[in-house]
């Protein structure tokens, strides 16, 4: 019998962290400063502050100052979070069919990483195809 089971907020955050893992070397220390967080969908202050009628339409989001506007005198005292929507992300893999789910993770974990950086959308494609 096939196990049905949708995966787990525990199933996407190890998701998460493999990519993160996969990350180069030189990236690895300031993308641990990062805490990944899990949860189902976005809460709806959340939604609303960004106008966003539909839950399943945000499937991640980045919550920090960005490395490119701290400085040495000016550290943020924010610890950067990077939240994932498990049923957003469930939502499109089932929909989408020709990616899979460690491949959806990744890339909206790399996208979330990628406001961290204060990387282009260019530079996070490149950085996901250098990773496959």
């Amino acid at each position: 019998m096939l196990d049905q089971t949708a995966p787990t907020v525990e199933d996407i955050l190890a998701l998460a962290e493999a990519c993160i893992a996969r990350l180069p070397g030189h990236m690895q220390a300031a993308a641990g400063a990062v805490r990944i967080i899990v949860e189902d969908y976005a809460e709806d202050e959340i939604l609303d502050e960004m106008k966003i009628d539909d839950a399943l339409e945000l499937s991640g989001l980045y919550s920090g100052v960005p490395l490119i506007h701290e400085s040495v005198t000016h550290p943020s005292m924010q610890t950067p979070l990077v939240y994932l929507y498990r049923l957003p992300i469930l939502f499109e893999w089932a929909a989408r069919g020709d990616v899979t789910l460690d491949e959806l993770v990744s890339h909206v974990t790399i996208h979330e990483y990628g406001h961290h950086f204060g990387w282009s959308d260019e530079e996070m494609h490149r950085l996901l195809d250098s990773m496959d």
